[in-house]
């Protein structure tokens, strides 16, 4: 899927977008993968920043949901990061890495989503959270 195709799940647009292709998407997991490229928004010093990672799981979960509003022809809905638990970043991406990020859904209720995610670059675990993702409705 190309970034145009992503463009369907997510909200966000250019320069705010921090996932390329939509891997996986189900009942339990959401799955991207972005590359990290040179005069990206969260690029300083060659490396993408803590920030870029925060985002990038939430944009994963947010391609997840959309992905199965579309599947429904709805709409791809608009969520908020209410809160942030035990983030854990061991790693920089540098640019031209690629990181794969895994969101795994944990419960709901009501309109809030609690959500485990972790981005991988290769084999490597290099960022995890738990977050509560509260989605418009």
């Amino acid at each position: 899927m190309d970034q145009p195709k992503i463009f369907a799940y997510i909200p966000q647009r250019p320069p705010f977008v921090m996932v390329d292709e939509l891997l996986r998407a189900d009942e339990q997991l959401s799955q991207t993968s972005f590359t990290i490229r040179e005069g990206h928004l969260f690029v300083e010093n060659g490396v993408f920043t803590e920030p870029g990672l925060v985002e990038n799981m939430a944009q994963t979960a947010a391609a997840g949901t959309g992905f199965k509003a579309a599947q429904k022809d709805e709409p791809a809905p608009v969520g908020f990061i209410g809160a942030l638990k035990g983030l854990n970043i061991k790693e920089l991406p540098k640019v031209g890495d690629t990181i794969t990020t895994d969101i795994s859904f944990l419960h709901q209720v009501m309109n809030a989503h609690v959500v485990i995610g972790r981005i991988y670059c290769g084999k490597r675990e290099i960022a995890s959270c738990e977050f509560k993702i509260f989605i418009q409705t």
